[in-house]
């Protein structure tokens, strides 16, 4: 059952919130005092379990099935919600991988990799941005990777794609902070979900002055940071959550 939006909490939509990093988010902002519209392509038991676990924190919580890197799709989703409510915090969270050496890749890998993780960015951004610049006031995180910052071999496609995001945020910083609007990238390491589950975690944990991988609640936190203060000098920043993997 999808709890009816109250206006005396602020709305939140996650994209790629069903699992992981956009799941810990979309709890911790439901703790935060945030109903969420959360997003997910896919894995629909996942979002509604996550749908359940929100509602148990006493936030409203609604299911947009959607593939950001269907612009149609996007827009037939979001454009008139977001204009009659707003949405009080966007977080791009969506993001997929088709690891391989340069010399190897297909075309598909490289365009599926920057369809999702960066041509979703502008899909998703683009749909709920006006609403927000209408109402002076909003926030933008999308989330990054350290991938993007330093580059990882193997990962051209989603290095670049993150990267991306990281150029897109700071560039939209810059047309919308006198809105109001603050818009930030948080770049997570190596945290431990699905994507990274089949990673070499020994040679890995050595790189890291932390010596430990990291957990989705380490990024939801920072995340949440960025979304609900209520009056924050942060915007067009890259905030590292990697345990120093990348300084």
């Amino acid at each position: 059952m999808t709890t009816e939006h109250s206006g005396d909490r602020k709305l939140a939509l996650v994209i790629g919130g069903s699992r992981g990093i956009g799941r810990a988010v979309s709890l911790r902002l439901a703790r935060s005092g945030f109903d969420i519209w959360l997003n997910y392509r896919s894995a629909r038991e996942a979002a509604e379990s996550a749908r359940d676990e929100i509602e148990a924190c006493g936030a409203a919580c609604e299911l947009l099935p959607f593939d950001v890197a269907d612009r149609e799709a996007v827009k037939a989703a979001l454009a008139d919600k977001a204009d009659q409510t707003p949405p009080h915090a966007l977080v791009f969270n969506a993001g997929i991988a088709r690891d391989n050496l340069m010399v190897w890749m297909t075309a598909q890998e490289w365009d599926e990799v920057l369809d999702t993780n960066l041509n979703g960015f502008f899909h998703v951004t683009q749909t709920v941005l006006f609403p927000m610049l209408r109402e002076k006031r909003g926030r933008i995180v999308a989330i990054s990777s350290t991938s993007g910052q330093i580059g990882q071999a193997g990962q051209v496609n989603y290095s670049a794609s993150k990267a991306g995001l990281i150029g897109a945020v700071k560039a939209l910083a810059r047309e919308v902070g006198k809105k109001n609007v603050l818009a930030n990238v948080v770049a997570p390491g190596v945290i431990e979900t699905d994507m990274t589950r089949d990673l070499p975690t020994d040679r890995i944990l050595p790189l890291i002055p932390q010596n430990r991988l990291g957990q989705a609640e380490d990024v939801a936190a920072v995340v949440a940071f960025l979304c609900a203060e209520p009056s924050l000098y942060v915007h067009g920043q890259v905030i590292g959550v990697n345990g120093g993997l990348a300084m």
